[in-house]
Parts: structure tokens; C-alpha cells; sequence
């Protein structure tokens, strides 16, 4: 944990299972009670703040970018309710509304001040909706292959639709394609090495299977948290500095282009012949650019 530990309120040790040996996640990890929930929270490095949201599958998926960025910035990524080394939810639980409550229970159990958000996939969702009570704590956001706003046209929702389908969901609890897929180099796998991608797919439980496909089929529902987004982006939150990674081969839908529109100070990054995780598909230079970009957008490094 980083040297302001003392701030954290309700933690519990939680055990490295077997199969997530040093080796491959080379961070220790506590768990953060949040009421009836226990959240798997790992908290490395020292210096400007910045909070990794993923909504669906588990923290493993921003390991090769912390472990760059450590060295400069105190890098906080957790896993969101029913997910990953997070305590097991019910269904009925299992929603962006309660990943987003994460969030913000996170943030103030941390006392997070001065951040920068750094949101993927459904991350985007749940990490803006968490930081609109608290939006005063935040300085800059980074956007990778996200969105933040109610999903519109027929392909967008179809998939959505599809993906969160309760027959795709038992498909893939009894045969773990998409975590399969995900371990891919269409996924995070371009640069994993055996022992990685075994620790990955042992982290996708069946219940984080069953947790990944009703996050997204909430995200066809939830109109209340993108009613809440919404607000949030027309205040003054939308002049935050704004850093947007997408891969090259995967922004079907123009999302970055959304992006641009929305925020008035905005960077963009393409990651060549990138997928749907960029900072998998090319660590070394999304951690690059973001280094840059948050050195000349918002605030200098801390020494």
C-alpha cells in the first residue's frame, strides 16, 4: 500500500491464492469493506494519484501499465463487486449503480484527493457515476475504449443486448469462451506469458462470468446513472483535462470522437493495430503518453 495507509479505514488482509503467484502479480492486495461488500484493492507507488476502473472483468487487466507507472505515480486499481478477488455478490447486486457506489466508497475510504480517473469498457460507467458526488476530488480523465453516456443505434444496443443476454451468459459460464478470448491477443494476451494467462483465467470465476455479462446487460438499463453522468458532463467537469487511448482496430461505434465533443481539452492516442485493451496491446507507449500528458495537463510528477 502507498505511505498514506493510515487513512484507510475498514481494511482486511486478504490471502494470494495459488495461483497468482509473485511472479506474475507482483503487488500486494487488501480488502476495503464497503458495508456488505469486501472489495479486492491493490494500492502501489508513490506520487500523484491515479484510480484504475474496469467494470466486468478483474484488476489483472491493468498489471503491465501499473507496473510502469508505479515508479512515478501511486497507482489504485480494485475490483468491482461480484468480480475478480472481490467478495461475491447476488444478482440481484450485481449492477452499475452498486459498481459505481464502489467507487465513491473507495475514494472517501482513501481520502483520494487531487486524482485522475482512468477508465476502460464499462469502467467508464461505474467510475464517472462514482465520482459525481465526490467530482470536486478529481482533476483530469483518461478514456480507454469507453463511453460515458447512454448507449444509442441499433448496433450499439444490439450488442449490448446480445453480450448481456442470459443465454450468452450461461454459454459462457459452462464453456469460458470470452475469458478465453480475453487471454487472446485480440484481448490482453498479445505480450502474456503462459503463467500469466493462467493466472488471468483463474481469476475469471464463474461468478465473475456470470458478474461480466449482467454488467453489461445493466448497461442497457441504467438511466438513472447516465442521467447522473449526463449532469456531470455539462458542469464544469467537462473541462478537466481529457486523455482518450483507443486501439486502432477496435472504435466501431466513434466513441472517441464522442469524447472530443464533449470535453474541450482533449488529447487523443491510437494504438497501431490496438484491440479493445490498449494498454495491454502496447504498454510501454500508453504509459509514455500518459506520463506526458499528465506532466503538461495536470500537474507535475511528486518527488
Amino acid at each position: 500500500m502507498a505511505s498514506n495507509s493510515s487513512l484507510v479505514v475498514n481494511t482486511i488482509p486478504l490471502s494470494r491464492p495459488e495461483w497468482l503467484p509473485k511472479s506474475v502479480w507482483p503487488f500486494e492486495t487488501f480488502g476495503l469493506k464497503l458495508g456488505d461488500l469486501v472489495l479486492a484493492v491493490t494500492d502501489v507507488g508513490r506520487g500523484p494519484v491515479l484510480l484504475f476502473v474496469h467494470a466486468g472483468m478483474w484488476s489483472f487487466l491493468w498489471r503491465d501499465i501499473i507496473s510502469r507507472l508505479s515508479a512515478n505515480f501511486r497507482c489504485i486499481c480494485f475490483d468491482v463487486p461480484g468480480t475478480g478477488r472481490s467478495s461475491s455478490t447476488t444478482k440481484s447486486q450485481v449492477s452499475l449503480e452498486r459498481a459505481a457506489h464502489s467507487v465513491t466508497g473507495l475514494i472517501e475510504s482513501l481520502d483520494l484527493e487531487k486524482l485522475t480517473l482512468v477508465v476502460h469498457d464499462l469502467g467508464g460507467l461505474a467510475g464517472l457515476a462514482g465520482v459525481t458526488p465526490i467530482a470536486g476530488r478529481v482533476r483530469g480523465l483518461v478514456a480507454m475504449n469507453t463511453f460515458g453516456w447512454k448507449p444509442v443505434g441499433n448496433n450499439f444496443r444490439g450488442m449490448l443486448a446480445l453480450m448481456g443476454s442470459r443465454v450468452m451468459r450461461e454459454i459462457d459460464v459452462l464453456s469460458g469462451f470470452l475469458p478465453k478470448i480475453t487471454a487472446s491477443n485480440f484481448g490482453i494476451g498479445r505480450h502474456l506469458d503462459a503463467a500469466s494467462r493462467r493466472a488471468f483465467l483463474a481469476g475469471m470465476t464463474t461468478q465473475g462470468r456470470r458478474s461480466f455479462h449482467d454488467y453489461v446487460r445493466d448497461a442497457r438499463h441504467c438511466d438513472t446513472l447516465y442521467d447522473r453522468i449526463a449532469g456531470l458532463l455539462r458542469g464544469s467537469f467537462n473541462r478537466f483535462p481529457l486523455l482518450t487511448v483507443f486501439g486502432e482496430l477496435n472504435d466501431p461505434f466513434g466513441f472517441q470522437q464522442k469524447w472530443k465533443e464533449l470535453f474541450a481539452n482533449t488529447t487523443q492516442v491510437v494504438v497501431p493495430k490496438g484491440h479493445h485493451f490498449p494498454m495491454c496491446d502496447a504498454p510501454e507507449l500508453v504509459t509514455q503518453k500518459l506520463h506526458v500528458w499528465h506532466r503538461g495537463n495536470v500537474g507535475p510528477l511528486l518527488h
